[in-house]
């Protein structure tokens, strides 16, 4: 319920931040016309996935072996959709930037299914070869290896994203039983790849510089920070109201993505960025909860990494529109407009409802209850313990 709040106040805040003033009536918006929106649509596949999720055999990805065992395909997966932004004819340049493919009439972001595959793949490793992660040559350089190279190559178009990777990937290595002072060794190289790759292009430098001073070059490199944070500021307690922003009309750039937390701030005031940090608190912690009951290591390590990849990204989100961080394309989990995202992050938190339907299965605790008792099964899972039936009840 929590995550169909998140995502109903998401559709309803991309269709506010969306609207625009028309004096033709052919290009008003209309009921109808929202109903079947790209938004909406977007937004009952995200449920679908969610679903879909909840449903999906987590047990299978790690006790299937040889060719039936998911995580090869998964690998392919990532191998061959990531250079597809850059093929002729499917990759889709937009703003400049090689980020998206479509086959037909689906279009998708390739980095987002790469950066949710990496965390399978991770844990599924961590897990299976938890007694080598004590060597650094036979335990912790495959891995790094290969998710250095695949950050690297999604840095040179995403740099947010090949970050966020890379930072979720050393929290999970480090949950699975990985010396930090094997990790550190790997500092230098990754601090120098970033640096090259801030310096290489131009917009990075710019972002960079008006970050540590927007108010330099407020009209250009400036402009996106300060917009956000005067469109924060102008809502003040109460806010202008559903629809009624006014920055979104050509003043705040990516105003129903990167920039969405900025319209909730300027037409709900205080209670719009209140309740999405209190959903965003409440699926981590639901999370937790889960990932502490699961017994197994490779479910408690995907857990870990979704939780991580959904609670990171929203605080990069977060820092950016607030002035915090230098301004990238990090999108707001299932708030900010986007097919590829919605659907994607909705399916893997699904699986870790799918992962507490395996706890309660393992959980001697549980066993007879019938799975419509949910506030006894509730009871037990915060208190550890089972009351005993009366003799005659």
């Amino acid at each position: 319920m929590i995550v169909l709040a998140l995502l109903t106040f998401g559709v309803v805040m991309v269709h506010s931040a969306d609207l625009r003033v028309t004096t033709d009536p052919q290009d008003a918006e209309t009921l109808m016309s929202l109903a079947l929106g790209r938004t909406t649509i977007h937004g009952l596949l995200a449920v679908m996935a969610l679903l879909a999720g909840a449903m999906f055999p987590v047990r299978q990805l790690f006790e299937r072996r040889g060719i039936s065992s998911p995580i090869p395909w998964i690998v392919l997966a990532i191998l061959v959709t990531l250079p597809l932004a850059y093929v002729p004819g499917i990759g889709v340049n937009i703003n400049g930037a090689h980020r998206w493919a479509a086959i037909g009439p689906v279009g998708f972001q390739p980095s987002e299914l790469a950066k949710w595959g990496i965390l399978i793949v991770l844990a599924w490793y961590c897990a299976r070869r938890a007694g080598a992660l004590s060597s650094f040559r036979y335990g912790v350089l495959p891995p790094v290896l290969v998710v250095g190279a695949l950050a690297g190559f999604i840095a040179i178009e995403d740099l947010g994203t090949a970050v966020l990777i890379g930072v979720v990937a050393a929290l999970i290595l480090l949950a699975a039983g990985v010396r930090f002072t094997h990790l550190l060794a790997f500092a230098p190289a990754a601090i120098i790849g970033f640096v090259l790759f801030v310096l290489r292009e131009p917009y990075r430098r710019a972002r960079l510089t008006a970050f540590l001073d927007p108010f330099g070059d407020p009209e250009d490199t400036g402009f996106h920070v300060i917009q956000s944070m005067s469109a924060i500021n102008a809502g003040g307690l109460a806010g202008r109201g559903l629809g009624n922003g006014l920055k979104k009309y050509g003043e705040l750039p990516e105003s129903t993505s990167d920039f969405i937390f900025s319209v909730i701030c300027e037409e709900l005031g205080a209670i719009g960025p209140v309740a999405i940090i209190f959903l965003y608190a409440a699926i981590l912690f639901v999370g937790l909860m889960i990932l502490e009951r699961h017994p197994r290591p490779f479910q408690r390590l995907l857990a870990l990494g979704i939780l991580l990849t959904f609670g990171v990204q929203a605080i990069i989100n977060l820092f950016v529109v607030t002035g915090m961080a230098p301004t990238k394309g990090i999108a707001l989990p299932l708030v900010s407009s986007g097919g590829t995202g919605w659907i994607v992050c909705a399916f893997f938190l699904g699986i870790l409802f799918a992962m507490e339907r395996e706890a309660d299965q393992m959980d001697p605790l549980l066993e007879d209850l019938p799975a419509d008792a949910r506030l006894r099964r509730l009871a037990i899972r915060v208190t550890g313990r089972r009351a005993a039936r009366h003799p005659l009840a």
